[in-house]
């Protein structure tokens, strides 16, 4: 399992509309997805324009199976409230049985 981690800095002021349209394109895009199996959205205690977005795949190559195209409709959806994002990829280890 795999966890792509994007940081966005979102103004405080814009966050709930950030959110809303953030659900309403990405999650739901990323829901239908396969090898998709959860996203969740953080903000740090004290650094409230900071927003992660937590999202966990299968594998990497479910992943990025995702054709540019079609993240390129979402990002075009997202409009104004499409911001630029630093990603992390993180590797889930689990304890051999």
């Amino acid at each position: 399992m795999v966890v792509e981690f994007l940081t966005f800095k979102v103004p405080v002021e814009d966050r709930q509309e950030w959110l809303r349209a953030d659900a309403d394109h990405w999650t739901r895009f990323l829901e239908s997805q396969q090898g998709f199996i959860r996203k969740e959205i953080w903000v740090p205690e004290g650094d409230p324009g900071t927003v992660h977005a937590v999202i966990w795949w299968s594998t990497l190559e479910a992943w990025h199976s995702i054709s540019d195209d079609a993240l390129d409709e979402v990002r075009a959806r997202m409009g104004e409230l499409e911001l630029p994002a630093t990603l992390s990829t993180f590797e889930v280890l689990v304890p051999d049985d």
